[in-house]
């Protein structure tokens, strides 16, 4: 089977059907090339619908994704965008493989085709050319024959009529021997151009065209296992990624199976667990008798002294059923002490857990800057090591007051677990940001339910706490009636945010007065005028104390 023997008088329809297959080959380009453009936008979706449902950090819903429910939703967004990864491998591989090989493979494919056929144009060209020469010998021949022929009568008419001198007889007949031999010339020539021509279109028709044809279906042929070839790789592209694909899924499907139902209650006890003991039986109470009223042990009204003063725990009421529910209003106390015990309990414990991290953090800036210092003693030339000062004394005064911090939500921690016993009512006064905080002998309502059987709330474990709530109460109106005299000046050697309740904002460089000197714990007691004052840390400010001031003492 050959193009140059079945199809040598089919050249312009061969030359149609290889432009109709390159167009072929452009079109399937052009199909992949979408391919990867849909591909490429679907992934790009996958991932935007990803990342839409990812929790956002530091809200609500990052802490959701603890339920092993919502941990499973977010493995599945990451697998999702997993998949969409592999279908961007899906564009990649074929626009490598496919787009690019192709784009190429057209071009020479173009150059190839072009080449063969001005190689079968030439060779209609000769033969046509070598037709043409044949033709004019012909006709030549052809006109020589004729006129040999009229020449020839002309001399037999002149012989034949004796009117004519035997000069002109002998003349015609000279002409006609003439044309005679032309005849015979172009007889000749004749005869060798269509000798030349018969073979030249041997060699056409036998030759040249089949070796054309031939390289022209050999062309063809390989477009053909060319297209073939890359609906192959189409596939495999597809079908490389499928295992990955499936590793997706399947790591949905794992996702799916590792939900624990009974895990996700025990999270929910664990986030909203108070730690109150449920409240005992109400106990009938007479008012058959009017002077004397009898308190249940598990009563949860608050307790009236005959003479006292009714105290109201939380802001409520006597009578209510839940007195240690507090609704604040305001803002949160430091210590969480409007929580709940257990979920004070675990705040408390976050926030010494980030204070322990912040620790860290400016350890490791400090030790980095001290190697610095120590770099730049050693070699002078890279630096100064008294710039480096500033910035030393700085990371150490924020370890110093991340420690104290720490200190002190360990304290509250301690005392909430238990293994400490309660602060006592100095510190609360020094520091003006734990008011929130009950002194620890006057064991307020949350520690006297835990320390109660049933939980309620007694009249014999509030009886003596009661008269020094109401001392504390009454010492701290006398403080804000009664400002403190100012016993000496302080400057403040760095800027320091009061953000908590009960510290002032200062910032580097300014003068206030001193009220109340550094106790041991770290704060400095001043003010800025009559309505502004609070604590700041001992260690922002430079203190210069009036020795003949009231109140002017020296804590070791």
């Amino acid at each position: 089977m050959s193009w140059g023997a079945e199809l040598w008088d089919q050249f312009d329809n061969l030359e149609k059907h290889t432009q109709w297959g390159i167009d072929v080959l452009e079109r399937y380009i052009k199909f992949v090339k979408e391919r990867t453009e849909i591909e490429l936008s679907y992934a790009k979706q996958l991932r935007n619908l990803s990342k839409k449902y990812q929790p956002k950090k530091s809200s609500k819903e990052e802490e959701e994704y603890k339920y092993t429910s919502c941990q499973a939703f977010l493995s599945t967004l990451h697998e999702t965008g997993d998949y969409a990864g592999q279908h961007e491998v899906i564009s990649e591989n074929m626009t490598a493989q496919i787009l690019v090989d192709l784009a190429r493979y057209v071009q020479e494919l173009k150059q190839e085709r072009k080449a063969n056929f001005c190689d079968g144009r030439k060779a209609q060209q000769h033969i046509e050319t070598c037709w043409k020469q044949l033709e004019s010998s012909k006709r030549r021949f052809e006109r020589d024959c004729k006129e040999a022929e009229r020449a020839q009568q002309y001399f037999e008419k002149m012989d034949a009529d004796i009117n004519v001198t035997k000069a002109d007889v002998e003349k015609a007949r000279q002409q006609a021997q003439i044309r005679h031999q032309m005849a015979e010339d172009s007889r000749a020539d004749y005869s060798s151009v269509l000798q030349k021509f018969n073979q030249e279109q041997h060699a056409y028709y036998h030759t040249h065209i089949p070796s054309i044809f031939q390289k022209i279906q050999e062309m063809e042929e390989r477009r053909i296992v060319k297209i073939g070839e890359c609906l192959k790789t189409y596939a495999e592209v597809d079908r490389q990624v499928i295992p990955i694909i499936g590793k997706c899924l399947d790591g949905i499907v794992t996702a799916a199976e590792a939900i624990d139902q009974k895990s996700d209650s025990q999270l929910v006890i664990e986030a909203y667990k108070s730690g109150f003991e449920p409240p005992g039986d109400v106990e009938f109470e007479d008012y058959t008798q009017p002077m004397k009223r009898t308190v249940s042990d598990n009563s949860l009204s608050n307790p009236r002294a005959d003479g006292k003063p009714e105290l109201k725990f939380g802001g409520k009421s006597k009578g209510k059923l839940w007195p240690f529910i507090k609704k604040n209003k305001g803002a949160a106390p430091e210590d969480f002490s409007n929580l709940p015990p257990e979920q004070r309990r675990k705040k408390l414990q976050q926030r010494v857990d980030e204070l322990s991290k912040d620790i860290q953090k400016e350890t490791d800036q400090r030790d980095a800057i001290t190697k610095m210092k120590d770099v730049y003693l050693k070699n002078p030339q890279m630096g100064d090591p008294a710039s480096l000062d500033h910035k030393l004394a700085e990371v150490t005064q924020n370890m110093e007051r991340l420690r104290l911090e720490a200190q002190k939500f360990e304290a509250w921690l301690a005392e909430v677990e238990g293994r400490l016993p309660g602060r006592g009512d100095p510190v609360r006064r020094q520091s003006g940001m734990y008011e929130s905080q009950q002194p620890p002998a006057t064991h307020n309502c949350a520690q006297d339910r835990e320390s109660s059987p049933d939980g309620s709330y007694t009249e014999e474990q509030s009886q003596e706490s009661e008269v020094k709530v109401l001392a504390v109460d009454f010492d701290d109106e006398f403080d804000d009636e009664e400002p403190l005299p100012a016993i000496g000046t302080c400057k403040a050697l760095y800027t320091f945010e009061g953000q908590n309740e009960g510290t002032i904002s200062v910032a580097e460089g300014e003068t206030l007065y001193v009220i109340e000197e550094d106790k041991g714990d770290g704060w400095t007691r001043i003010r800025r005028s009559e309505d502004e004052e609070g604590y700041v840390p001992t260690s922002y400010v430079e203190v210069y104390l009036d020795k003949n001031a009231k109140g002017a003492k020296t804590y070791i």
